[in-house]
């Protein structure tokens, strides 16, 4: 499998953090041709012991790297999965590349915008990923959830393109399917995700426990709310299917939203009691947060539709301060 020409590949993959190496590594063990795009000490990682993958699974294989992404000359599929800081910057030396089709697995409601000023709304997908990992400082990276990665048009409805490249990825062991309203879930998952993402920077703490405390639960389903009123200023409609019932707790009580953070959550200590949200992850490895990126923009365009978002700014500061004394 890494014997192909690593310039011309079925899949090519921006970034092989947990989830990167994750896909890159389902897919070169079921046959595809698959290049990981990386930066140097990565590279020498998978280069000297291949991407190893343990956790769910077990697969160690040697899968081609590149650091220099312009020697990349054609991707049936790009898919990107570095953290959202310096996206644009990393995507310009692929603007040559003849490049089917791509999609982001980033975090954030807007990180589709780079990939469509790089390739062109038509060649961009939406996706969202509820699938887990944790990059080891060994280079093995930590399998933890693998529910679902949804793939689908921006403008809506399924298409041939969407389901064969869902189907290549779920065949290859990571669940993956096409759906219609994509734009809906990327929003609904990026409401649910930004009061995790604080709060998790913020308590330090393993996931089941924040999100079954009481308080902290009342401050996520405040986050959930107040997105949810951006969202409707942006005509994007939330959806439940999404990993809080976002819609439903934006039309109830403030209490009811909270309960249904603990109710979703309830059995999170059993399922997996260590999962930590990635920006935890990167917090504790002292790796930049993509702050700005997710939840800066999007009260940059709280502003811009005059939604007030007082708790996510909070905690929003709070945690670019937390950030800026553990570089101190």
């Amino acid at each position: 499998m890494a014997t192909h020409d690593p310039t011309a590949a079925d899949f090519a993959i921006l970034g092989a953090g947990a989830i990167g190496s994750i896909l890159g590594a389902h897919l070169a063990r079921a046959g595809h041709s698959v290049v990981m795009l990386v930066r140097e000490r990565r590279a020498q990682q998978i280069r000297t012991d291949g991407v190893r993958i343990k956790g769910l699974v077990d697969i160690s294989l040697a899968v081609p790297a590149l650091t220099d992404a312009s020697q990349l000359r054609r991707a049936g599929v790009l898919i990107v999965g570095m953290k959202t800081l310096g996206t644009a910057q990393a995507l310009a030396p692929l603007r040559h590349a003849n490049i089917e089709a791509a999609f982001s697995i980033q975090n954030g409601a807007f990180k589709n915008e780079p990939l469509i000023a790089a390739f062109g709304k038509e060649r961009v997908l939406g996706s969202l990923a509820d699938t887990s990992g944790e990059l080891l400082p060994s280079g093995e990276v930590l399998f933890t959830r693998n529910v679902s990665l949804l793939i689908g048009e921006l403008g809506g409805g399924l298409s041939a393109r969407a389901e064969s490249i869902a189907g290549a990825i779920d065949s290859a062991g990571v669940r993956s399917s096409a759906v219609p309203d994509i734009v809906s879930r990327e929003w609904s998952k990026f409401t649910g995700w930004a009061g995790y993402m604080t709060m998790a920077v913020a308590t330090r703490a393993v996931t089941w426990k924040y999100v079954t405390d009481p308080d902290a639960a009342l401050l996520i389903a405040r986050v959930v709310r107040e997105v949810g009123v951006l969202a409707r200023a942006s005509g994007i409609e939330l959806s439940d299917q999404s990993i809080l019932p976002v819609a439903t707790m934006c039309r109830g009580t403030e209490s009811e939203a909270a309960a249904a953070v603990m109710k979703a959550n309830e059995n999170l200590k059993t399922v997996a009691p260590q999962h930590r949200v990635s920006s935890l992850q990167d917090f504790d490895a002292g790796r930049p947060l993509e702050l700005d990126e997710t939840i800066g923009y999007a009260l940059q365009e709280a502003a811009r539709h005059n939604v007030a978002m007082p708790v996510l700014e909070t905690l929003y500061r709070l945690v670019r301060s937390l950030e800026k004394i553990a570089k101190k």
